[in-house]
């Protein structure tokens, strides 16, 4: 490996970034800016794409299989969560064939309920952690809000990063956070997620990419799905190149995550054509990429259903948690 960004002007190798602060700032600082027309071009282009019906199919089966199954109300019950633990495990109980789910996503409190239901499956088990969805808490609230959860067995870990403190300039307070919500996960998988909608341009969401990946975040992750604006598809393809370009560089491949207004299978087969276009087929695994989604599940199996019998079924037909 050389230590040498293969990106234009950038000459700070991220094992440097990540010992000083200095050479963080250096890195964000010299990473390209964005071409905002030619992202959303980009995206839109590859949003027209066309797949015939064997690969929608293919690609119906890998959505649902990359897919976190999220319930994340104040209403949540225990018995919610073990329906929906059901339903991640086994998606169509009449159609054996469908895949399960990457993972189920609840609150640090609701992680031993998932994990108990789900036990002797490959469905994982995420919480959302440090303050979830808004990360105003001390970091010691944070590490405690993630200690609990992967005391109570959760795999992996969906931290928000500290957005004022990220707009404000505040990068090595952001970094450390993370690096040390990342040792509090001990073995369990680290998704960061950068909140995008209010990080307000394409150049925030590289630089909080970056700094993200330097820090050691398994995954990069869109947003909380509590705000006005997620995923987008532009967003995506700034992360997507993010971890195509970090891993070109440092030979480590890490994930990307989409989250929130993900609804239909349509939207969701274009995150995959962009996943494939973008970083290539080898993000194309629930270990490089998912997608965080509630309702999604439910116009999948219509689409599955539509596709193995001809007929449009009825939403009712479809177990719902």
């Amino acid at each position: 490996m050389g230590s040498t960004l293969a990106l234009p002007g950038v000459d700070v190798d991220p094992r440097d970034a990540a010992r000083s602060t200095a050479a963080l700032r250096r890195l964000l600082d010299a990473l390209p800016g964005v071409d905002a027309w030619g992202v959303e071009k980009r995206a839109a282009t590859l949003a027209t794409r066309s797949i015939k019906r064997e690969s929608k199919a293919a690609a119906i089966d890998l959505a649902i299989r990359t897919m976190d199954l999220t319930t994340l109300e104040g209403a949540d019950t225990p018995r919610r969560v073990r329906s929906l633990c059901a339903r991640a495990v086994r998606p169509d109980p009449a159609d054996p064939r469908v895949p399960s789910v990457a993972a189920v996503c609840v609150y640090p409190d609701l992680v031993a309920t998932a994990v108990e239901a789900v036990v002797g499956t490959d469905v994982l088990v995420a919480s959302v952690a440090t303050a979830f969805p808004s990360g105003r808490a001390s970091l010691a609230v944070k590490l405690a809000d993630t200690s609990e959860a992967v005391a109570a067995g959760a795999d992996e870990i969906d931290m928000v990063i500290d957005r004022g403190a990220f707009l404000a300039g505040d990068v090595a307070k952001v970094f450390d956070e993370i690096v040390a919500v990342k040792e509090a996960c001990g073995d369990a998988h680290l998704k960061v997620i950068l909140e995008t909608g209010e990080l307000a341009t394409y150049d925030h969401v590289r630089r909080a990419s970056w700094l993200a990946l330097v820090a050691g975040a398994d995954t990069i992750k869109t947003s909380t799905g509590k705000t006005a604006t997620n995923a987008t598809l532009p967003v995506a393809v700034v992360m997507l190149e993010a971890v195509r370009d970090f891993a070109a560089l440092t030979g480590e491949a890490r994930g990307v995550k989409v989250a929130g207004g993900v609804r239909t299978t349509k939207e969701a087969v274009r995150y995959l054509v962009v996943v494939n276009e973008i970083a290539g087929p080898a993000w194309l695994t629930p270990d490089r990429f998912r997608i965080g989604a509630s309702s999604l599940l439910t116009d999948l199996l219509l689409q599955r259903q539509k596709l193995t019998t001809g007929v449009y079924g009825s939403a009712d037909r479809v177990p719902i948690d």
